[in-house]
């Protein structure tokens, strides 16, 4: 009986980490940022900003036969 006790005590223990982990998660406010960054652009891209057009009809990529 006293292993049952053991696993439900080791339980509790983990139960209440990963609350606390949660609640310092929550108030970091780390997963917002996580999209907008996710959002973001590496880089500038050269051919947008020069004006260029960067899509040229091919007749490879025509989905007419």
């Amino acid at each position: 009986m006293s292993i049952v006790a053991l696993q439900v005590f080791v339980s509790l223990v983990l139960v209440a980490g990963s609350i606390v982990l949660f609640l310092y998660t929550v108030r970091q406010r780390d997963f917002e940022h996580a999209d907008r960054l996710s959002l973001a652009p590496l880089e500038k891209d050269p051919i947008a900003s020069s004006g260029k057009e960067s899509c040229k009809p091919h007749e490879s990529n025509t989905t007419t036969p």
